[in-house]
């Protein structure tokens, strides 16, 4: 049985759909827990109500510069590590990560971006999406890398930018196909059908790895 560690700063939709997925299709898996730097984050109550481990790394207590997020990074990796993951899932965990980090977690560290990557990395993706005019928007998950919002795509997510809309309606069309997006890209990593070479990611047996509304 492998085991999932999700990262969540807030609501936790992403990583809502990864539990229900992971339960309703007897993945070969489980949510081992789930890790917040906010304890007010509300997906803590969820996994909680659902029968998972959670634990808070309150950024805030380790005070600001680069001593303090490396002090924290060790912190939530001795917690993450607790847990012992096969696969640690990004799922709007809203802090940049140490390169030393993302290196202990190479090759099993997920992340899920709201932009077709390589465009529009970090913030505002979708205000940027519709001021640049382009006609398609969507998500990305992908593996970490040193790089923000780099690493192998794993998984494509596409919608229409239509007339007249504006980030919040983009959005939300983005993140339905989010949710069925993230769980099967999951699923991929736990149950071992991804190929990786270089940058180049494979499904196995030739699944989509790109959704479409």
């Amino acid at each position: 049985m492998k085991r999932i560690v999700i990262l969540i700063s807030g609501r936790g939709s992403n990583m809502e759909a990864i539990v229900h997925a992971c339960r309703d299709q007897a993945w070969p898996a489980e949510v081992s827990a789930v890790v917040s730097n906010r304890p007010d984050a509300a997906g803590l109550t969820f996994a909680a109500n659902h029968g998972i481990a959670t634990a808070v790394v309150d950024h805030k207590a380790f005070g600001k510069g680069d001593a303090a997020r490396a002090a924290f990074d060790q912190e939530l990796a001795r917690v993450i590590d607790s847990y012992a993951p096969d696969v640690v899932v990004l799922a709007g965990f809203m802090r940049i990560l140490t390169p030393e980090f993302v290196q202990r977690y190479a090759g099993r560290l997920l992340n899920i971006h709201p932009s077709l990557l390589p465009s529009f990395p970090g913030l505002h993706t979708h205000e940027r999406a519709i001021e640049a005019g382009c006609r398609v928007a969507g998500a990305t998950v992908h593996l970490v890398t040193a790089e923000l919002d780099h690493g192998p795509i794993v998984a494509q997510a596409v919608v229409p930018v239509l007339d007249g809309d504006n980030a919040q309606a983009l959005a939300q069309r983005v993140l339905g196909l989010e949710h069925r997006m993230y769980p099967s890209a999951v699923r991929w990593m736990v149950c071992g059908e991804l190929a990786i070479s270089g940058n180049q990611v494979r499904h196995l047996g030739g699944e989509a790895q790109l959704f479409t509304l």
